[in-house]
């Protein structure tokens, strides 16, 4: 409305109608957090997934409540209950759901702990991947020159060889070990993120918002962190998704090949190998069980991290 217009008690005017008609009944503004579930659940696989993700998570992390048995407690054992197949009892009247292994431990708990072991070691390892390869990926791509030509020549050195050949080598100097391993996976993951942080901090510096900082002499600590950290964001939650999967699988590598956690603390890959040996004589279940639980967790979240990435990269949307 123009300031010369006059506006007299009891006058309608059809262009002020019209404002606060637009104004009353204007759309209001999506929250992130919906605008992301209405997306990522247009894909029922990757909601399916999900939900098997947060059950075995659940069952990880609530193991010593949940499981019949502590199959780490060698008290509890008894190998006179030794390769039971499943849906046997024990002599106290416990049913054995998934059989027993060849030292009687309870296979329905023994793979609920080792689930705790696996989904532990790989989402810490990736934790501090992320923390330390993301740090140096924004420092190559804030400061450039000789920083960057530094780091990217160690991130193709390290990306240069199969991920299971360093990860062997380190464990072969380090020992065994549950923190062994994750050290090993830690060094075998960061080179990922640096380079895929970096990729993404290359085309967030270039914009206007990173000038408009700079032109305000705010401190190269504050504009890394609160302005090119959160934008590059989307393509490492992505990618840590996929590789926590990654980091079970070789971690369930390491430990079936006889390097990776002791034989006290079975992961699904120990659990795996403990079985191996009895598969042509008929105790299928011993190996059979954990690997089913394992293919279930690490399909689970590659479906969850391909879904991330339609949803957090709209120019890959089907």
């Amino acid at each position: 409305m123009s300031e010369a217009t006059e506006i007299h008690p009891g006058e309608v005017h059809i262009g002020d109608v019209d404002e606060v008609a637009e104004t009353a009944y204007a759309p209001k503004a999506e929250p992130p957090v919906t605008r992301f579930w209405r997306e990522f659940r247009q894909s029922p696989v990757a909601v399916l997934g999900l939900a098997v993700v947060v059950v075995i998570t659940l069952a990880a992390v609530f193991a010593p409540f949940i499981t019949p048995q502590n199959p780490y407690d060698l008290a509890q054992l008894s190998i006179l209950e030794g390769r039971l197949p499943p849906m046997s009892q024990s002599m106290d009247g416990m049913t054995y759901w998934l059989g027993t292994d060849d030292q009687g431990r309870d296979m329905l708990s023994a793979i609920i702990y080792g689930l705790r072991i696996s989904l532990g070691i790989g989402a810490m390892s990736t934790f501090i991947a992320v923390l330390i390869g993301g740090s140096l990926g924004l420092l190559a791509a804030y400061y450039g020159g000789r920083i960057e030509s530094l780091i990217m020549r160690v991130v193709d050195l390290q990306l240069s060889f199969p991920a299971i050949l360093v990860a062997l080598i380190l464990l072969a100097v380090l020992g065994r070990g549950v923190d062994k391993v994750l050290i090993a996976l830690v060094i075998v993951q960061w080179a990922y993120y640096a380079r895929t942080i970096r990729g993404q901090a290359l085309v967030e510096r270039r914009k206007e918002y990173i000038e408009a900082a700079r032109c305000l002499a705010l401190s190269d600590r504050r504009i890394v962190f609160r302005h090119l950290l959160p934008n590059c964001l989307p393509p490492v939650i992505v990618v840590g998704t996929v590789q926590v999967a990654n980091a079970i699988a070789l971690e369930a590598t390491l430990s079936f090949l006889g390097v990776g956690v002791p034989i006290t603390e079975p992961s699904l890959g120990l659990l795996i190998s403990n079985g191996y040996g009895y598969m042509l004589s008929g105790d299928y279940w011993i190996s059979f069980f954990p690997g089913i639980a394992l293919v279930i967790a690490v399909v689970s979240l590659n479906l969850v991290g391909d879904q991330l990435r339609d949803v957090l990269n709209p120019r890959l949307q089907r």
